[in-house]
């Protein structure tokens, strides 16, 4: 089954499965729609469906230069647009990755990531994955 992380290939990029750091976040934020009466009532609803925007901020830390370069092309050749799968940890899931965790896969983009140039072999990547729905 699938691991924590994505997958990447393409052109010159090593077909591998990337896995974020240990403190992989998630921030949820609900679609709501509220009209306010007089006296503090207000009256609530959900906006859509898929009514709950996630994103994840991700972690690649010390990551050799060769595999953060490759991060890094992926996210590029994606341009923010074509989505990709991506599995995180889900404890409702029935669904369980290689080591036995509960597991769901997710169509994601990538909509900012950044490098920084640790040392001459060695780089960080962070990157800000937003939940989509469809293709």
């Amino acid at each position: 089954m699938a691991d924590i992380g994505f997958e990447i290939s393409g052109t010159n990029i090593t077909t591998a499965t990337i896995r974020p750091d240990n403190d992989l976040q998630r921030k949820a934020t609900p679609k709501v729609r509220k009209v306010k009466f007089g006296h503090g009532y207000e009256q609530r609803g959900a906006v859509g469906i898929n009514s709950i925007e996630e994103t994840y901020s991700l972690r690649f830390k010390n990551r050799e230069k060769a595999a953060a370069d490759d991060i890094v092309k992926f996210f590029e050749d994606k341009a923010g647009v074509t989505s990709f799968s991506f599995t995180i940890p889900d404890s409702n899931s029935s669904t369980n990755d290689s080591d036995g965790n509960p597991v769901s896969t997710i169509k994601v983009v990538c909509d900012t990531y950044s490098i920084k140039y640790a040392n001459a072999n060695h780089y960080d990547v962070s990157a800000t994955f937003r939940r989509v729905y469809g293709v």
